[in-house]
């Protein structure tokens, strides 16, 4: 006769958006269904030192590359030269403030110092 085997649960991930006072009942609920809450993880820093030496020129990257933008594009949208990006990028330029707001406004991001 055959035996039952027990199936091993497999691991999902979920994420949810809703109203922030439902977060209490939704949680309870998820965990009523077995599920257990996971607060880990670890800085990016720790997870990706190669990137920590230029955080400036990665955060420049990342968010250029987040609105799908070119250095030539960036540099259309903003008058500052392609390779002044690309060297700020690369860590071998510092942005200065007034290019860190220019910067920040076409990038949208919500603050220039991150640049700084």
């Amino acid at each position: 006769m055959l035996e039952h085997t027990k199936k091993r649960p497999i691991d999902v991930t979920l994420s949810f958006t809703g109203p922030i006072d439902m977060k209490r009942k939704a949680v309870d609920l998820m965990r009523s269904m077995g599920f257990t809450t996971d607060q880990g993880g670890i800085p990016w820093r720790t997870a990706f030192p190669e990137f920590a030496e230029n955080e400036k020129g990665t955060i420049l990257k990342g968010a250029r590359l987040r609105e799908e933008l070119t250095q030539k594009q960036l540099s259309e949208k903003t008058g500052i030269p392609q390779r002044h990006i690309s060297e700020m990028e690369t860590g071998k330029r510092q942005a200065g403030r007034k290019r860190a707001e220019i910067l920040a406004e076409a990038l949208n991001m919500a603050d220039y110092r991150l640049l700084l």
